[in-house]
C-alpha cells in the first residue's frame, strides 16, 4: 500500500504523540486546536487506521499510533539532515567561486598574486580552478560554469560581460623552425597573405577573427591550414607544418618547444587578455572582491 503523506503531518503526528495532549501540542505547532484535530483525523483515514484513543480525560497512543510513531521521528529526522545538508550546500556555492581559463595566466605569477589578494580579504571562501577548451572563448562564462574567467578580448556578445584587462601583449608568429620565415628576426604581416594559418574553432567567433588577425588582411581571407583547440594541438600543428599561427608574448613558451620558434611582427596590433564576468554578477561580493584583488595586482598596489 503507498499513499501521500506531507511532512506536515508526520509532524503533527508527533507533537501529540509526545504530548499526548492535543492542545498543547497546537501550541507547540503555532496551529488552532480543531486545525490539529482535523489534520490528525485526515492521516488516520489515509493510513486506515486510528492513531490515538481519545477521552475527555485523555489521549493514548493505539498500537497502530505506537507502531508509526518510531519510523515518523527517522523520517522528520532524516528531512532535516537532508534539509541542513542543502543549506550547506547553498552556503558553500555562496563562498566559492570558480574561475575558468583557456590558458594558464602565469604572467609574472598573477594568479597566486591574485588569489593571495583574494584570500587576505575573503579568508573564508574556496577558489576553485576550471580549465575550458578553447572551443569557448568565454572560458564558461556564456555556460555559466564559472563565475569569472581569464579570457582574451574580444569576447562574442561582449555586452553580456563586464571585465578588467590584466595584460596587453604583442602578437608574435609561431611557426616552424624549419619555414624560410624563421630565419628573419622580425616579419611583416603582408608576406604572411598567401600562408595557411591555424585557426581556433568557428565557435570563438570574433576572437577567431582576431587570432587569424583579419584587420590587417584588408580583403584578403585568411587561408585554414587546420583548426586548434588547445596548446598542444597548436604545437603537434606547427610541428606538422600545417600552418603558422599568432600567439600573445605571454603564451609563445606554450609552443615554443623543439622545432617550433616564434618572431615579432610588424603590421598588427597587440592583444588584451582579462578578467571577465556576467554582467548580472557584477554586484556579487566574490566577483566583485576577485576583480579589485586583480586591479590592484595589475597596479602593482
Amino acid at each position: 500500500m503507498t499513499m501521500d503523506v506531507h511532512g506536515r503531518d508526520l509532524r503533527y503526528f508527533l507533537a501529540v504523540a509526545e504530548e499526548l495532549h492535543f492542545t498543547r501540542a497546537a501550541e507547540r505547532l503555532y496551529v488552532s486546536q480543531p486545525a490539529l484535530s482535523k489534520q490528525i483525523r485526515a492521516l488516520e483515514r489515509r493510513l486506515g487506521a486510528e492513531l490515538f484513543r481519545r477521552d475527555r480525560h485523555a489521549v493514548e497512543l493505539t498500537a497502530a499510533g505506537a507502531a508509526l510513531l518510531p519510523h515518523a521521528a527517522r523520517v522528520l529526522a532524516a528531512w532535516e539532515e537532508g534539509a541542513a545538508a542543502v543549506e550547506a550546500a547553498k552556503a558553500e556555492q555562496r563562498s566559492t567561486l570558480v574561475v575558468g581559463m583557456s590558458t594558464s595566466p602565469a604572467r609574472g605569477g598573477l594568479l597566486p598574486a591574485v588569489r593571495s589578494r583574494f584570500g587576505a580579504t575573503h579568508p573564508e571562501a574556496t577558489t576553485r580552478l576550471r580549465q575550458v577548451s578553447w572551443d569557448d572563448p568565454t572560458a564558461g562564462l556564456a555556460q555559466g560554469l564559472v563565475d569569472v574567467a581569464f579570457v582574451w578580448l574580444p569576447l562574442p556578445d561582449e555586452e553580456r560581460y563586464g571585465w578588467t584587462v590584466v595584460a596587453e601583449e604583442a602578437r608574435l608568429l609561431a611557426l616552424p623552425e624549419a619555414h624560410p620565415l624563421a630565419a628573419l628576426d622580425e616579419i611583416d604581416f603582408a608576406d604572411l597573405l598567401d600562408e595557411p594559418f591555424l585557426a581556433l574553432p568557428p565557435s570563438a567567433g570574433p576572437l577567431r577573427d582576431h587570432w587569424l588577425a583579419l584587420d590587417a588582411r584588408g580583403s584578403r581571407p585568411a587561408r585554414i591550414g587546420a583548426e586548434i583547440a588547445g596548446a598542444e594541438e597548436t604545437y603537434e600543428a606547427l610541428l606538422a607544418g600545417l600552418g603558422v599561427c599568432l600567439v600573445a608574448a605571454g603564451n609563445a613558451l606554450l609552443v615554443s618547444l623543439d622545432g617550433v620558434t616564434t618572431r615579432p611582427l610588424r603590421g598588427v596590433g597587440g592583444s588584451r587578455y582579462a578578467l571577465a564576468w556576467r554582467r548580472e554578477d557584477g554586484d556579487r561580493p566574490l566577483v566583485r572582491a576577485y576583480a579589485d584583488a586583480c586591479r590592484a595586482t595589475v597596479a602593482g598596489q
